[in-house]
């Protein structure tokens, strides 16, 4: 947490920001762990002062502010990590404050929050762009066809529930969103990609378009800790609509016999329905 519908949420709410200029960066003082910031904050003001933001992106599960330079501010939540336009969830464990302003709009501040101090801030150039995030990344969960999804999975003798984790074959899906994939698409999380038919692997893809775009409209799941909140520090709402995930012992949702099941995949907490997700 957050994936790919949390970041995008992200994303399109900080999208204000697009035309305005930096003005400093500094780092609040955090009694905490802090969190990995490259290259150290002094530098970071002084490469970043003035520069214009071209644009925000997203590339996988992490938040990306383009400037002028093609430079990219590369933010990756990971665990418990947010990108806010107001007032934190608090001071303790805010990690970076980016002031901005423009001619024609009041002035505001860039908030990155994280409790646990496990996310990443990196500026890079466009070519360390491309060769340390880019190559490393697969297709995006969004945009990736079925065939090359299929292509891509369909020799590993992984779980299904486990490959679609990996970043490097598609970009952006997590522990919960796969969870919930797996559900719509009705197909066993233990279930090996070298097994799956081509009409299964349909059936995945079409999930992934669902069910992300679902979430995404909904502005993501904010999990029972309280932790994803919005830019604007308001929680999501996909929670409410989860079918599987954290529904241990709870009635299926899609089948009348059907109860949730807890099972561990790669160390992971892996919900599906007994009833209708067959092997």
């Amino acid at each position: 947490m957050p994936e790919l519908p949390e970041v995008e949420t992200m994303c399109r709410g900080i999208g204000s920001i697009v035309g305005m200029r930096i003005d400093g960066v500094d780092r609040p003082s955090c009694p905490c762990r802090p969190c990995v910031i490259e290259p150290d904050v002094t530098t970071l003001d002084q490469r970043l002062r003035h520069q214009l933001v071209a644009a925000i992106e997203r590339r996988g599960k992490r938040v990306i502010l383009r400037f002028e330079d093609d430079a990219r501010l590369v933010i990756e939540p990971r665990m418990s990590g947010l990108v806010l336009l107001t007032d934190p969830p608090s001071n303790e464990h805010l990690r970076l404050r980016i002031r901005l302003s423009a001619d024609s709009r009041p002035a505001t501040e860039l908030l990155v929050w994280d409790r646990r101090g496990l996310g990443t801030i990196r500026l890079l150039t466009a070519a360390e762009f491309e060769s340390r995030v880019d190559q490393r990344l697969g297709p995006d969960a969004l945009v990736i066809e079925a065939e090359r999804l299929r292509e891509r999975l369909k020799a590993t003798a992984r779980p299904i529930k486990v490959a679609l984790l990996d970043q490097s074959v598609v970009a952006g899906i997590g522990n919960l969103y796969a969870a919930e994939i797996l559900f719509v698409a009705g197909i066993d999380p233990r279930t090996r990609c070298d097994r799956l038919s081509r009409a299964r692997w349909e059936r995945v893809h079409m999930a992934i378009k669902e069910v992300l775009e679902e979430a995404i409209a909904n502005e993501g799941s904010t999990l029972s800790d309280g932790t994803y909140r919005n830019a604007l520090n308001n929680p999501g709402g996909y929670q409410n609509l989860h079918r599987v995930y954290d529904r241990q012992d709870q009635p299926c949702v899609r089948c009348p016999n059907g109860r949730i099941r807890r099972i561990v995949q790669a160390q992971r907490s892996t919900f599906f329905c007994g009833g209708c997700q067959k092997r």
